[in-house]
């Protein structure tokens, strides 16, 4: 066992404080939501955003909570999520594998025209003159999956991981009769659960987060995803009014800012909480584009 010298265990204490720091400095904007969104309308108006809620109240997710239209976005959302994730991977999967293999005809030609879309494109004009009007997707839910089933360097990074999967297991399966698409499904796939977990949670996470597709070709409330939904109730005060519309209290405070802080959590929440148990993926994920390609 190598013995740690004094200025070994110095640096890897600084470290160690240094990502501690770090750490708690991130957590404060979160803090200070979570405890803005559980504090009264009056307590913000008084006292200002603290870390922890001055006067503790459940209004502002209670209003939220007992509209429709924030459970109409969370099945919007998880439905993009999910479907858009599953799609997304078996095209780049199907893209992937055919140019990870050497006798591909036309291999390098493919490889430079995926690579130049990661470089330039045709602009918002005609992205959304070719979204709305030839392919006709305005105002459905497949506007915010088709467009995206394909990220070009989430290609390659599969595509690299492919590239890493020695050539002789495929080539032993064609002697015994196995085509392209049986030992893409049945052998490499299998092989390459990690670099496909990982890049999986790549496309979740832009599925879930998606809005400015919305904001662009979706006029249907009902099919508003979660994130643009929140961008609306952020930009827009009369959300919070149009809730408490039905509250006669006396000297009731509408929750204004209270509801949008609600509403930030309830979003990314599930996202929050699901991260501590696929981070190995994301450690994983740096590690999928080292291999060669």
């Amino acid at each position: 066992m190598i013995k740690e010298s004094a200025g070994d265990r110095l640096l890897l204490s600084l470290m160690y404080v240094g990502i501690t720091v770090f750490a708690l400095v991130c957590l404060i904007p979160f803090m200070t939501v979570i405890s803005g969104s559980l504090s009264t309308e009056g307590s913000i108006i008084r006292n200002g955003f603290t870390l922890l809620p001055k006067e503790f109240s459940l209004e502002a997710y209670k209003l939220l909570l007992k509209d429709s239209t924030i459970y109409k976005s969370y099945g919007v959302t998880i439905f993009v999520t999910v479907v858009g994730t599953v799609l997304a991977m078996i095209v780049t999967c199907a893209l992937a594998y055919p140019l990870s293999v050497k006798s591909l005809r036309y291999r390098n030609s493919i490889n430079f025209y995926v690579f130049f879309t990661m470089l330039f494109h045709g602009g918002l004009v005609a992205t959304y003159l070719l979204i709305s009007k030839y392919l006709g997707l305005k105002d459905t839910i497949w506007v915010l999956i088709i467009p995206a089933l394909i990220n070009p360097w989430n290609m390659f990074l599969m595509r690299n991981f492919f590239n890493s999967i020695d050539e002789s297991i495929g080539e032993s399966a064609k002697i015994d009769g196995a085509n392209n698409v049986y030992i893409m499904f049945r052998i490499m796939i299998p092989i390459s659960l990690p670099a496909i977990a990982t890049i999986s949670l790549f496309y979740a996470l832009a599925f879930w987060n998606k809005w400015f597709e919305a904001m662009l070709y979706i006029s249907n409330e009902d099919l508003f995803p979660l994130q643009y939904l929140i961008k609306r109730i952020l930009d827009n005060a009369a959300f919070a009014n149009n809730l408490a519309s039905g509250v006669t209290a006396p000297g009731y405070i509408v929750p204004t800012l209270t509801s949008r802080l609600a509403t930030t959590v309830v979003t990314i929440g599930p996202i929050i909480f699901l991260y501590p148990f696929l981070q190995k993926y994301f450690v994983k994920g740096l590690l999928v584009g080292s291999v060669k390609g």
